[in-house]
């Protein structure tokens, strides 16, 4: 006979193997939740949270940053008519005229350009000569870009370019004796340039701003083509070229500017112009952009094409109405440039190179993720530090400008649900950084979500 505890032990192996063998029936089965889909994590960056918000609602919105409020007032009219009239005052600026005066030519002007961007600098602009050799029309002659580095204190490695050229032609292309004035082209591009150097050189910036008085332009783009390949073979991380070209404005046109942007519904090239163009309906409403779908007027051209050529997102800026009577002509003086045209010119790109510098970098373009009820998407994300809150932009890819944002606080982004869209129109997505201020950044590259999208099982990138 088994002791008692023995035969205790043996009954309740045997209850639990009967239950093992199902004779008691299915034990309880764990749930397992169903997985939330979230971007997958990405070096360097935080995770994105599992919560997921719904529709939030934010306090965080573009508005009027004070600090860049500040600067945008103080460029100076007075400033910008000593630049163009020193500009002029060189006599020619032809690519191929003097090199060896101080007073005179080409030489002489790229050498006061230099030395001014170091004076306004305020010792934190780094300045150089970018060389290069052209040989046009049987003249040969080395030009010189005049690049002044103002480097960002941020964790992005973003640059921001704002160019104008600098030489200007009589009307033989090469003619490096004949007198050239060139006040509105270019010298108020120059006077653009320098002013915003003086202007954004009083403080620190978290994106690096590159500003360059290109040369060669009149022959073919010469000097921005030099530039703009070698960025690209250095792998430079350009989120936007603003090219300024005939911006003086004269008395009587229309109160606003032209911008031209390629291919502007599909590129990034439009991109930027959207950006811009917000940025300055947001701080000069009453001096409003008008984006042009162009690379540029017809049978024209400006230095900007030759960082589309490479892929980089680049707009041409330019007053509203030309003077055909005045290109390339020596009744091109500095007398009929409008400064207080020029000086809202100058305003709007104060305010637009600001915000793209100030803000926080552009973020990791979002996952989206089409939910079960028509119209409502998920976008996930890594958050970064620094940033207060997020803009959503749905444009449904047939407008040329945004639609209103979405907004969400940082502290409730990286996993957030839409809805209320349309299930039947392609949306391209892309979102930016907000600052404290208002101040916003650049926006990540546009994905096409919707039903193209659904149909080929993808999300295609738009501006890559």
């Amino acid at each position: 006979m088994l002791p008692r505890q023995t035969v205790s032990l043996l009954f309740v192996l045997l209850i639990l193997g009967l239950a093992g063998c199902g004779l008691f029936g299915e034990p309880p089965q764990p749930v397992i939740p169903t997985p939330i889909p979230t971007a997958p994590p990405l070096p360097g960056f935080p995770s994105v949270s599992g919560e997921q918000v719904t529709d939030p609602v934010s306090d965080v919105v573009p508005a009027i940053d004070p600090g860049i409020a500040a600067l945008v007032n103080a460029v100076s009219q007075q400033q910008l008519m000593s630049y163009v009239q020193t500009l002029e005052g060189f006599g020619t600026r032809n690519s191929f005229s003097a090199v060896d005066r101080d007073d005179y030519g080409i030489g002489g002007a790229r050498r006061w350009i230099f030395s001014e961007f170091e004076r306004v600098g305020n010792g934190r602009l780094q300045v150089s000569f970018d060389d290069f050799n052209l040989s046009y029309n049987g003249s040969t002659a080395q030009q010189r870009n005049v690049v002044a580095t103002l480097p960002g204190s941020g964790s992005g490695d973003g640059i921001i370019i704002v160019t104008a050229h600098y030489d200007n032609r009589p009307q033989g292309v090469t003619d490096g004796f004949s007198r050239a004035s060139g006040a509105n082209d270019n010298a108020s591009g120059v006077a653009l340039l320098l002013e915003t150097a003086r202007i954004l050189s009083s403080r620190d910036w978290n994106q690096t701003i590159v500003f360059i008085a290109m040369a060669a332009e009149e022959q073919e783009t010469a000097g921005a083509r030099h530039f703009a390949q070698n960025a690209f073979l250095d792998n430079m991380n350009v989120l936007g070229v603003i090219n300024y070209d005939a911006i003086g404005g004269r008395a009587g046109i229309p109160q606003s500017v032209r911008l031209f942007a390629d291919n502007l519904r599909e590129s990034p090239t439009g991109a930027l112009a959207r950006y811009y163009e917000y940025i300055g309906g947001l701080y000069l409403p009453t001096f409003p952009v008008v984006i042009l779908d162009a690379l540029d007027r017809e049978g024209r051209w400006g230095d900007h094409r030759e960082f589309v050529l490479v892929g980089m997102p680049a707009v041409r800026v330019m007053e509203s109405e030309e003077d055909p009577d005045l290109v390339n002509s020596i009744l091109d003086t500095w007398s009929l440039v409008d400064y207080s045209y020029l000086q809202k010119a100058v305003q709007i790109n104060v305010a637009a190179v600001a915000n793209a510098a100030g803000a926080p970098a552009p973020p990791i373009p979002p996952t989206i993720v089409p939910m079960a009820d028509p119209g409502t998407y998920l976008l996930t994300w890594p958050v970064e530090q620094g940033v207060a809150g997020y803009a959503i932009s749905f444009r449904p890819i047939d407008s040329v400008g945004y639609t209103p944002f979405r907004f969400v606080r940082a502290n409730m982004a990286g996993n957030v649900v839409l809805t209320g869209l349309d299930p039947s129109i392609n949306y391209a997505v892309s979102i930016a950084a907000l600052g404290e201020n208002g101040s916003l950044g650049i926006f990540t590259p546009e994905t096409i979500t919707g039903p193209i999208a659904d149909q080929q099982d993808l999300s295609a990138t738009v501006n890559q």
